[in-house]
């Protein structure tokens, strides 16, 4: 019976130790697993490499379009209209008539003027030969010197009213003449303010109608004032280089469309608008197919210059603190997440113009920038790349950025 109960014992003993071994071992490897340093994830984000390059500087202006000249036209004689000579909305030549107004009572006045000339000169005839007959009278004392300096004085008298007749014969024609209203300008004429039978008077302050030239046309926009400042600092500082002496302008129209003829920028205003703060810019385009109207809403798009050392980066990697300043991340040469504080000057189409804070060759993050941190490492790649590895399906020919 001991032998069999000393049996019992020692195999409860054995069992017990290997339960306990057991467990040590368990918790050596909970252990030892706890224990094991985990490894930080690298994030993969996607970049753009800052790259310096000579970049035309252009600015968008709003403006409106206005015609080149504009002439009111205005009777210089009053009467009735008796015929309108053009279609309306047509292209006029200058000098062609546009109204006739009632001659009849300038071609009197015309008539008695050139009856008045006719009389002047009949009397200067009479008057030159008889100063002749006294000059010699008098010599020989024929007559008195009284009745010389008579004959004398009505002779000068005849050519003072041949030349009075001849200015009013002049004026009579003017006014006849101004019976025919004539285009002053040559361009495109509107509509018409009076018909057949209306009364106008000389020099009304209601026009008849207006003809415009729009071959070529103005273009009128602002810009602040305090862009040309900058402008103008950077033009001198050399950091803008102007390409001739004078900019370029091209149009992009109300729907959207870019206008085929290139402009010339012709002056800025020397006034700056108190109320808004901005310069008036006026802008000379071609117009040979009348495409252009006065009035029409535009947006010119300025070269201002050539940036030789341009740096240009997406809008998506920029963003902006709490202060309001422009701040990026980019990857250093560690491997490492850095943040900078940018200064920017405009926008060209999507990409914000740099003046400070990134370098030729900075790494900047446009894409992931949820995923990472100052100080952080990250894995630059392409933008398409780094989005397709966050969604875990990288394609196959994605190339890390270099």
């Amino acid at each position: 019976m001991e032998a069999i109960f000393c049996k019992k014992t020692m195999l409860r003993t054995a069992s017990a130790a290997a339960i306990v071994s057991a467990i040590a071992v368990l918790a050596g490897c909970s252990k030892s697993t706890s224990e094991a340093p985990q490894q930080q994830q690298v994030a993969e984000v996607g970049v753009f490499k800052v790259a310096q390059a000579p970049l035309n500087i252009t600015t968008e202006l709003p403006g409106r379009t206005s015609a080149y000249q504009v002439a009111e036209v205005r009777p210089q004689v009053s009467g009735l209209i008796q015929k309108r000579l053009f279609v309306e909305g047509a292209d006029v030549k200058a000098g062609v008539p546009l109204y006739q107004i009632d001659p009849a009572t300038y071609q009197a006045a015309y008539n008695s003027a050139k009856a008045a000339l006719a009389k002047a000169k009949a009397n200067l005839l009479t008057a030159a030969p008889k100063v002749q007959r006294y000059k010699e009278l008098v010599a020989i004392e024929g007559v008195s010197k009284q009745d010389y300096d008579d004959a004398v004085a009505a002779h000068e008298q005849a050519k003072a009213d041949v030349e009075s007749a001849n200015a009013a014969l002049e004026q009579a024609k003017i006014n006849l003449d101004y019976t025919h209203v004539d285009a002053p300008i040559s361009g495109r004429i509107s509509r018409s303010a009076v018909t057949p039978g209306a009364l106008v008077t000389a020099n009304q302050t209601t026009a008849l109608t207006t003809v415009q030239q729009l071959d070529p046309i103005y273009v009128d926009v602002t810009q602040s004032s305090e862009d040309m400042l900058r402008l103008k600092r950077e033009v001198e500082s050399g950091s803008l280089k102007k390409d001739g002496g004078q900019a370029k302008v091209t149009l992009l129209l109300s729907d959207g469309s870019k206008y085929a003829e290139a402009g010339k920028l012709q002056f800025s205003d020397v006034t700056v608008d108190p109320g808004t703060g901005n310069v008036t810019l006026r802008a000379l385009f071609p117009n040979p197919k009348h495409d252009l109207l006065p009035g029409m809403f535009v947006r010119a798009v300025v070269e201002s210059g050539v940036d030789e050392k341009a740096i240009a980066v997406p809008q998506q990697g920029v963003t902006r603190n709490p202060k309001g300043e422009a701040t990026a991340m980019v990857i250093n040469k560690e491997g490492k997440v850095e943040q900078r504080t940018l200064v920017t000057s405009n926008t060209l189409g999507d990409k914000w113009l740099v003046k400070s804070g990134l370098a030729d060759g900075d790494l900047l993050i446009v894409e992931g920038l949820q995923k990472v941190k100052p100080g952080a490492p990250a894995k630059p790649m392409a933008p398409a790349a780094a989005t397709a590895a966050a969604g875990g399906a990288a394609p196959s020919n994605a190339k890390s950025a270099k």
